[in-house]
């Protein structure tokens, strides 16, 4: 099982449609839904998880669980049973953000030093839910140190969590190579629910090394999936070739037509290029595109010079 991480300002609706339609992805988890002090209206829901609206489907059919982010278990548990009346495949809680602006107001990864909170959270929201709708959550290896690893772990399944997606680095590690799969088979040999390893998977033959080192035969793929979308699909079927750039257009422009419909005309062309620049890893043409098109911040004028640009030989 392949699973499509949540990023949020970058993994959207918008590329959960657009990636899910390539295939090998069995399942989505939106970015986080920010819990505080009060219960959300609806329409908070479905605005950050339009797919709520589609039978909790991407348009391509893929399921989707909505993820919320905070640490007061009563309102944490009052807006669980909110956004299950909307029928999501599944709720997922974030333990994992590192950002500071969350973790300073204790959300995300700051609570992996607080074990005991993260039971009362977990039980509370899995009390407020129907017994059949699936309940994950999404941790880091620790906040600034391993040490709490399996005393986290282990509190989530006592209070409910039926899968734990493992990011393998603790808040402190960031986003700096490596990930420490091996790490993750502590955790997976420490509590009796499926365990997903994720981070730093850019390749067939990382999620290989990936399954190999936390002993895990199911993925959540990030940052590799925005640089290769075929990357899915090349694990999942061995001896796949992924995705060329001519094959990788249709999708392009699709995205591009929802951030033309969905975003603010002055954000649009910054979201192609935030795309281009993670399919430079990737991509040649992608390299190029990037470096033709930084400076051009105008949507008409992006959309003319990338999806329309003169023929080669031709005056304008």
């Amino acid at each position: 099982m392949i699973l499509l991480a949540p990023m949020e300002g970058l993994l959207d609706h918008m590329l959960r449609d657009v990636l899910t339609r390539v295939g090998g992805i069995d399942r989505c988890v939106s970015e986080f839904i920010r819990i505080t002090d009060m219960l959300l209206p609806k329409r908070v829901f479905t605005r950050i998880v339009p797919e709520l609206l589609n039978g909790g489907l991407t348009p391509a059919g893929v399921p989707v669980r909505a993820q919320l982010l905070g640490s007061d278990p009563v309102c944490m548990a009052d807006n669980a049973g909110r956004l299950a009346e909307l029928k999501p495949a599944g709720i997922d809680l974030n333990f994992g953000c590192p950002a500071k602006c969350v973790n300073r107001h204790r959300g995300g990864a700051v609570l992996l030093d607080e074990p005991e909170l993260i039971h009362e959270i977990v039980k509370a929201v899995r009390q407020a839910m129907p017994e059949a709708m699936p309940l994950s959550v999404k941790m880091r290896l620790g906040y600034m140190d391993y040490s709490r690893t399996l005393d986290c772990a282990q509190a989530m399944v006592e209070a409910g969590a039926e899968e734990i997606v493992v990011h393998g680095r603790s808040k402190a590690d960031g986003y700096k190579p490596p990930a420490y799969w091996d790490r993750i088979a502590a955790v997976r040999e420490a509590v009796p629910v499926n365990v997903v390893a994720n981070g730093e998977i850019w390749t067939v033959e990382d999620a290989r090394r990936a399954q190999a080192e936390s002993g895990c035969q199911d993925l959540m793929l990030g940052r590799g999936m925005v640089a290769d979308p075929g990357l899915a699909l090349a694990v999942s079927q061995a001896g796949r070739a992924s995705m060329d750039w001519d094959e990788l257009q249709p999708l392009m422009l699709h995205f591009w037509r929802l951030v033309r419909e969905h975003v603010q005309a002055k954000h649009q062309a910054g979201r192609l290029k935030q795309w281009l620049h993670y399919l430079r890893r990737r991509y040649p043409e992608a390299e190029e595109a990037y470096l033709r098109l930084r400076t051009v911040n105008d949507p008409q004028l992006l959309e003319q010079q990338f999806f329309h640009p003169e023929p080669e030989g031709v005056d304008a």
